[in-house]
This record gives C-alpha cells, structure tokens and sequence, in this order.
C-alpha cells in the first residue's frame, strides 16, 4: 500500500485536506493495526466525541433560540448517537480507509462501533488539525441530513411538549386530552380530540391520526393562551 495516495484519496473522499497527514494516519489506525495504544486512534474518540456534542450544542442554542431543552437534547443525543456516527462513516466512504490489523481484515463484516468510532477519530483530527470552525464546518456538511430529519421530527411533536412545557410553568398542571369521537371507513378514519388543562377546556381538533388531533388540538390551545384565533376550527369532513 502507498501510504501517501491511500492518504490521498481518503482526503478526496471525505472532502477535507489536512495540513498534517499523520493525523489522518493515526484518526484511521484501529488498535488492533498499532504498535502502541498512543498510535491508535482511541484518544481521537475521545476528543472527537467531545468536539461533535459541543458543535451540535453551540447550532442548536444559537439556530433555534426558542427550541425547548428537551427538544435540544432529544436532537442532540440522536445526532452524537454510535449509530448516526456509524451511517456517516458508511456514507463518506470512510468505512473504506480503516487502519485494522490483520485478524479484523479477515472478518466480512466489521463491527458498526469500529466505524462510529473512526467518525469521531476523524472530527478530532479535523480539530487538531484545522481548529474548531474546521471542525465545525465539517461537522455541520456531514451531518446535515441527520440534522435536518431529526429537526423534522421534532417540529412534528414540538406543540404537545411546548403546551405542556407552557403549562407546568404557567398554570401548574399537565394537559389531558380527550378522545372524543372517530368517524370514517376503517381505512379512512378522523379523530377528534379536546385538550384540557386544569378546568380550562380550550379548542378541540380533528386530525386524520390520533397523535394528528392531539398535536392540532395542542396548537389550538397555544394559539388562545397566546391571545391568537385557534388553527383548526372544530370541523369534521370525509
């Protein structure tokens, strides 16, 4: 193997060129390829895992000023998650320039936690070598479909946890919601859901799911404590 083209195109792959390519070396080294742990790429992990969660806190605290703690860590957790790192690796084509010794070559499938930890051995090297705006562009290119379909999820349930949020602190208490009717052919059903807090019934929806009706009739009551007209009027169509 020629180290310096191996270098080279791992470099072309994953769209970084390091200044110090014995950095690169050693974020790809598994243990098990090196002659002494401090060669290996095990206090990389380390450091890259630190670098990746506090990127991913900075974006979220600065991106979203009005994002819930919960909804910060619920995104955050997910993104610095083994198995997300481990996807990215696969899709960057890092999975193709590990470093491992001769009885892991042997094996047909490497573990997924070799991978994950080779990601985050890469975003240190990218730190040590670059700085952290490197490291943070970086970060933020990789991961961007990640982020961007952990933040969809969380738009689609943020009504519920922000109207529970609002009333814990507010008014004391959790809201309750009500199934109160479905309608429909078993393949096209519409449910109808009020929410209630405290003795104040706000609202009620209709949503083509349950969690639809309890996430409409959630907006509804947020929009009246916030002294708006409510989105979806009490309407039941086929």
């Amino acid at each position: 193997m020629d180290l310096a083209i191996f270098l080279t195109n791992c470099q072309n792959e994953i769209g970084y060129k390091f200044n110090d390519q014995t950095i690169l070396r050693t974020a790809l080294t598994h243990s098990s390829s090196a002659d002494t742990p401090e060669l290996s790429n095990e206090r990389m992990e380390f450091l890259g895992d630190s670098v990746l969660g506090h990127v991913m806190c900075e974006y979220l605290f600065r991106s979203f000023p009005k994002m819930l703690e919960g909804e910060m860590t619920k995104i955050k957790s997910s993104v610095v998650s083994r198995s997300t790192c481990h996807k990215i690796a696969t899709e960057i084509g890092l999975d193709k320039f590990l470093i491992v010794g001769r009885g892991l070559s042997k094996v047909n499938r490497l573990p997924n936690s070799i991978f994950a930890n080779a990601m985050e051995s890469l975003i240190a090297a990218i730190f040590l070598d670059g700085g952290l705006e490197a490291a943070r562009k970086f970060i933020l290119e990789t991961f961007k479909s990640e982020i961007e379909k952990m933040l969809a999820d969380c738009n689609a349930n943020n009504y519920k946890s922000t109207l529970q949020t609002h009333s814990q602190k507010i008014l004391g208490c959790i809201p309750e919601y009500k199934l109160l009717e479905i309608k429909g052919p078993e393949h096209f059903k519409s449910f109808h859901v009020s929410v209630q807090i405290g003795e104040k019934n706000f609202p009620s929806a209709w949503g083509s799911t349950k969690k639809e009706a309890e996430q409409r009739a959630a907006e509804n009551a947020l929009s009246i404590l916030q002294g708006e007209p409510p989105p979806y009027l009490d309407i039941y169509s086929t």
